[in-house]
């Protein structure tokens, strides 16, 4: 059964940091573009930011751009997100995500329905 599992949320002030990370079992995911995604009650969940299968590229949505960073460890199958400046803006349950598609290189143009597999989201709060 393929899982992903998100780790590292919590309460933090204005300004602070947290690294948010995203463990994937069941099987490989060398080989597709992996996202971090964010939603607020009453929202759409937004993409916040996305790496190519080799982590060659990364893709960041604006509000992010700067301050987020993330990457990816092929051999422990697990993506990263490192969240810097953050502001009362970034509190969402943030969401892991893996692309359906393997190998692909164009990541800036993709959306929610690109994604196959989920995780059950961490919630990240930040205080001001």
């Amino acid at each position: 059964q393929v899982q992903l599992v998100e780790s590292g949320g919590g309460l933090v002030q204005t300004g602070g940091s947290l690294r948010l990370s995203c463990a994937a079992s069941g099987r490989t995911f060398s080989s597709n573009a992996m996202g971090w995604f964010r939603q607020v009650p009453g929202k759409e969940r937004e993409l916040a930011a996305v790496i190519t299968w080799n982590g060659g590229n990364t893709y960041y949505t604006d509000s992010v751009k700067g301050r987020f960073t993330i990457s990816r460890d092929t051999a422990k199958n697990t993506v990263y997100l490192q969240m810097n400046s953050l502001k009362p803006e970034d509190t969402a349950v943030y969401y892991c995500a893996a692309d359906r598609t393997f190998r692909r290189w164009t990541i800036k143009t993709m959306s929610r329905n690109d994604f196959g597999s989920w995780g059950q989201g961490t919630q990240v709060t930040v205080s001001s």
